[in-house]
């Protein structure tokens, strides 16, 4: 196919220039150029299997591996929450844990702790407690958050 296309603009070459000594040196030369072309065969079969296989590690090492430890780890914290942890959800509520079922947990939400929701298990994103720090903006009015 090269050859072909080669070849093409060999005699395009040819019919455009007026001295027939340079246009056999063209054609030589282009079918020199030719011939080693097809004499290398391209990349060799073994060694692009070499690079898919370079190119699939490095994405598993990368993307992957690290995506599968963050979910082992998030499981085993969801599995180890016990009635009374301060948890925080998808949704960034902050609640408590009043009751554990097998697929999901009562928590209860507010500062009185008086609503009471069933959260999926999956839905529990971390342990912590809520930071109740009045802002800067309370204490500039006059506002001491008590």
């Amino acid at each position: 196919m090269f050859s072909d296309f080669y070849r093409l603009l060999v005699d395009v070459g040819t019919a455009v220039t007026a001295e027939p000594g340079a246009a056999a040196a063209v054609e030589q030369s282009g079918e020199q150029a030719a011939t080693d072309v097809a004499a290398a065969g391209g990349l060799n079969p073994i060694f692009m299997i070499l690079i898919w296989v370079a190119v699939i590690g490095v994405f598993y090492f990368f993307s992957i591996r690290p995506q599968s430890k963050r979910d082992k780890q998030m499981k085993e914290m969801q599995s180890s929450l016990r009635t009374g942890d301060n948890v925080v959800t998808t949704a960034g509520f902050f609640g408590k844990i009043a009751e554990v079922g097998d697929d999901c947990f009562i928590v209860e939400f507010g500062t009185n702790r008086g609503v009471r929701v069933p959260v999926r298990k999956s839905d529990i994103v971390g342990i912590k407690e809520p930071k109740l720090t009045p802002s800067h903006n309370d204490k500039a009015d006059g506002k001491d958050g008590k």
